[in-house]
């Protein structure tokens, strides 16, 4: 707001002042976490020479990649047919009618790192637009062809399990076995592919996948890019060795290296992975979460002013040894590997926090018992974190979004289930009382408020109320908003619509409290938001889902973050700039996939519901990417978990309770497995009748409580049959052992 360019809002206002100037569109499309968008803000948005040219020659307009994935998405990929790469800032030159026809990232204000001046960029661009019109458009033209083809397919090919052991495959050529993680620097998780390699490992009894998810995630846990103080992981690393990173932290990136940590502690037993777990959640419980109304916030910045380079997470010597006794200074340095000459570039003296001496080391190098080298170490963290908190903090982007928070809803779920019936420091659940640990009940809360306040009714259309469909009529009068709230609570509230994101993940958490609470009501949520997903988003010409509604394409113009609303008038029904351009997501960057997720919880509400047209759906959308996942390898990782799900039998174990102190054994060893494909729900038995189930298990479940004379008990349901019921957790853990790996 305080920069001297003439900035617009996204819509029509701009779109109508370019055509009538005649002048080509600016696209700056960035982020608050972005570092580089404040490096460029402060560069060349704040230059007074800099906002005189593009004032004069361009139509400039600013946009949040986070509240606005749908332009991102579309703009990145001109960006990247333009240029083979992308990233934020994202910088697009467009035609009046909003058609790319130029772009790049970050443009330096003088000639630097091999790039072309902003300014020259600029004068280049705006006389290219005046003298070479016809060019510029059929550039334009060009690359609108390119991206409508970009991540989508109309072909057809039968689903094979053989996907999953290509992207696996995949997974250990690019493992990099002496630092973790795949590839070269810079470094990204990969949490989908880690996911998919512990499934797998569960599955086939393959150790060397088990040793991948194992090696890195101990490696990206002990480096630089895991926040040694507070928890949580920064967005990624710029060297291959985990230590230098990128300082912002998302929600997304920490909800999904949540589910890791968590799933890698039930194959492994390894309780390292449960520390990680745990302090990933210490982070968001005191950085990025509303705890007074629920919901989990969207980012922390790296940076907390326009010279800082994560400054606030770096330390000097003599930053560490003020904070420290002469003893917990000794100790932490070596730990930490904190010493006169750091890493950062910027500033020589500061040091990355990451593990480089563990406890016996340091024992041996320092003459101390190891007792004693845990004390100050503990002390010597309590103190540098203390000493942290007194710095100027990075922004907290406190905006809530339903996909991001939907994920995190399913992370804390699946943690506070694991931790409290596996990890030995936790107190076991008391489920009979049904005692809830924070963990869950804040996740609870959050999603609670997502569907009180993202879930909204409107009227339906004539066309709606006449429908035959279910999934129409649900679409009709209710429709999921894509942002829940703000970071600034005074801000104008801009009506989004819901991307598929927002729906896919929804189900997911909807079904993941479903299982976590036996409430039936969050399976009903469930249902009907998914009908919503497919009445707005399927594709029922080729399969597969849009990212955004069906109906966008042909809305009217609007202005800035309204929802889409159909007119009378066909010919003002057009979308601006190339947001009618249709995309069927399906590679995993940075959060999972739309598509995939979408065809999961398909095939979880079959599991639940026998409803042929939800797995038929589901099928569709893996039938039009299964002649071409493979070779995406990696970024393929969501699919290959829903094609397991889907060639693979779901199973559902139902756990009983009765008038004994045994189901809480049942519980526990079926919590043990790591399948994704299982289900678990506990029941009392008081409740277990048809009105409080879904349709499945409403099937069975009611005739069993009769024929167990009371007792606790499991059932165990896999490809619509069910298992006699059982009784002992030996026996159970047996079954579900069976039913994961059949040739065992």
């Amino acid at each position: 707001m305080h920069q001297p360019i003439h900035w617009h809002e996204w819509g029509e206002d701009a779109f109508a002042a370019a055509r009538r100037e005649n002048k080509p569109m600016l696209l700056d499309i960035g982020a608050v976490w972005c570092h580089w968008c404040h490096v460029m803000d402060r560069e060349s948005y704040d230059d007074a020479e800099v906002a005189k040219i593009i004032n004069e020659n361009f139509i400039a307009v600013k946009v949040d990649r986070d509240e606005r994935p749908d332009i991102d998405s579309r703009y990145q990929a001109a960006v990247g047919a333009l240029t083979g790469q992308g990233g934020w800032p994202l910088t697009a030159f467009l035609t009046s009618d909003g058609k790319p026809f130029y772009g790049g990232t970050y443009f330096p204000p003088h000639e630097l790192y091999g790039r072309p001046s902003f300014k020259r960029v600029l004068t280049s661009i705006a006389n290219a637009y005046r003298e070479k019109h016809g060019d510029v458009v059929e550039q334009a033209a060009l690359v609108e062809q390119a991206i409508a083809k970009a991540e989508s397919s109309n072909s057809s090919a039968s689903v094979s399990p053989d996907v999953i052991d290509a992207i696996a495959s995949a997974a250990i050529r690019m493992f990099d076995d002496q630092n973790g993680g795949f590839g070269t620097a810079p470094k990204f998780p990969h949490p989908s592919t880690l996911d998919l390699l512990i499934h797998q490992q569960s599955v086939t009894g393959n150790d060397e996948l088990r040793d991948v998810v194992v090696t890195t995630l101990e490696k990206m846990a002990r480096g630089g890019v895991y926040d040694q103080l507070a928890g949580g992981f920064h967005r990624y690393s710029v060297d291959e060795h985990w230590i230098v990173p990128h300082f912002e932290k998302m929600s997304y990136d920490n909800s999904e290296l949540l589910k890791n940590y968590i799933h890698a502690y039930q194959a492994t037993g390894n309780e390292f992975f449960s520390k990680i777990a745990r302090d990933i959640i210490r982070w968001v419980d005191e950085w990025l979460s509303d705890r007074a109304h629920g919901g989990f916030y969207a980012s922390q910045d790296a940076d907390y002013s326009m010279e800082d380079d994560g400054d606030y997470f770096t330390w000097t010597l003599e930053e560490a040894k003020a904070a420290l006794t002469e003893d917990e200074a000794a100790v932490a340095c070596l730990h930490y590997d904190i010493g006169e000459i750091g890493e950062m570039h910027h500033n020589p003296q500061k040091n990355v926090l990451y593990i480089r001496a563990d406890v016996p080391e340091i024992s041996r190098r320092l003459n101390l018992p190891e007792d004693r080298v845990r004390e100050l170490l503990a002390s010597a963290k309590k103190k540098m974190y203390a000493a942290r908190l007194t710095r100027p903090t990075p922004y907290v982007d406190k905006t809530v979004y339903t996909a991001w928070n939907a994920m995190f809803v399913s992370a804390y779920l699946r943690a506070a289930s694991v931790l409290n019936l596996l990890d030995d420091d936790l107190p076991e659940l008391d489920l009979p009382k049904d005692e809830l640990p924070e963990v869950r009940r804040f996740a609870l809360r959050s999603l609670d408020r997502l569907l009180a306040e993202g879930w909204q009714a409107h009227s339906p259309s004539a066309s709606a109320s006449n429908s035959a469909s279910p999934a129409a009529s649900a679409r009709s009068t209710h429709t999921l908003r894509h942002v829940i709230a703000y970071s600034d609570p005074h801000a104008e509230r801009r009506e989004t619509e819901g991307v598929l994101d927002d729906y896919a993940f929804t189900v997911i958490a909807c079904l993941d409290a479903y299982e976590a609470t036996a409430d039936l009501s969050y399976f009903r949520f469930a249902r009907q938001i998914a009908d919503a997903m497919i009445a707005g988003f399927y594709d029922t010409v080729n399969g597969g889902f849009f990212d955004t509604p069906v109906a966008a394409s042909k809305s009217s113009e609007q202005s800035p973050g309204t929802s889409t609303k159909a007119t009378k008038d066909d010919s003002t029904q057009r979308a601006l700039g190339i947001l009618g351009t249709r995309r069927k997501p399906f590679q995993d960057s940075p959060t999972p996939a739309g598509n995939s997720a979408a065809a999961i919880a398909l095939l979880r509400l079959h599991a639940y519901t026998h409803e042929p047209s939800y797995r038929e759906q589901a099928e569709q959308t893996l039938k039009l990417y299964a002649a071409s996942a493979a070779q995406h390898g990696i970024f393929a990782s969501t699919y290959g978990l829903a094609v397991a799900r889907f060639t693979q039998p779901h199973t559902q174990v139902v756990v009983v309770l009765g008038n004994d102190d045994f189901a809480h054994n049942l519980y526990r060893a079926a919590q043990r497995s790591v399948s994704l494909n299982t289900a678990l729900i506990q029941l009392d038995a008081a409740k277990a009748v048809p009105q409080n189930l879904p349709p499945s298990l409403a099937e069975t479940i009611p005739q069993l409580p009769a024929l167990t004379a009371g007792r606790s008990f499991a059932v165990v349901c896999s490809a619509s049959a069910c298992q006699p019921p059982v009784f002992h957790a030996e026996d159970l853990s047996r079954l579900l052992a069976a039913q994961t790996r059949p040739a065992a």
